[in-house]
């Protein structure tokens, strides 16, 4: 699988991501459930959205992630209630037989950090190599392997839920330059940052906006 290319603009549907993305980070089910009808509204499909909340288990844990498919699930039955039929979108490709995930992982990561750190210094690898594996063979390997989201996406499901997650800065720091090597560009950046102040946190925005400043002078 490619890195997508960029566009000058977000799509309509990536815009929604931003929302559902920090509000399932910071737990507030009323807000995100408002967002999950807006980017149902939208047109954004179910399993774009099952996606992204599949994702952010790996940076907000699985009880915000549980609680936020229950969110999800609790607004598509509404829907269904008043008789609104929602968009399925389409289901994940079977990965091929022997698929090796710490190897595809590895090399997405490599091309979201634009460096080779297969053999990892960092402190936190050093001090506790497991973690490292698992980042690369299952956050990367087999969660960034599934095609319903492509890198892009899910960089900006990513840096949505950290911006709006207390004391996950320097994470923020890092994927803002990760979601720039998936090809997220200083526009789609700042729009990222105003679509945050708008929908969610003017605050939180404004440090987004500080750390895109420092990432794209």
């Amino acid at each position: 699988m490619t890195l997508e290319t960029s566009t000058d603009s977000l799509t309509q549907r990536q815009k929604t991501f931003i929302p559902v993305a920090a509000f399932t980070a910071s737990g507030d089910i009323d807000n995100l459930k408002s967002a999950l009808t807006d980017a149902l509204d939208a047109g954004t499909a179910i399993n774009d959205l099952k996606e992204v909340l599949i994702q952010l288990y790996a940076y907000t844990g699985f009880p915000r992630s549980l609680n936020g498919i229950g969110a999800l699930m609790s607004v598509l039955e509404d829907r269904k209630a008043q008789n609104i039929t929602d968009a399925q979108g389409k289901e994940a490709t079977a990965l091929p037989e022997g698929y090796d995930a710490e190897a595809y992982g590895n090399n997405v990561r490599n091309k979201l950090v634009n460096a080779d750190i297969t053999d990892n210094k960092a402190p936190y690898a050093q001090f506790a190599p497991t973690i490292d594996v698992f980042l690369k063979a299952h956050l990367f390997g087999d969660i960034f392997a599934r095609d319903v989201l492509s890198h892009k996406d899910r960089e900006l499901a990513t840096i949505s839920a950290l911006a709006n997650l207390s004391g996950a800065e320097s994470q923020l720091k890092s994927h803002l330059f990760m979601a720039s090597n998936a090809g997220l560009t200083p526009a789609q950046l700042n729009e990222f940052a105003a679509v945050l102040g708008d929908k969610v946190n003017k605050d939180i925005a404004k440090t987004a906006t500080d750390f895109i400043a420092e990432l794209t002078k």
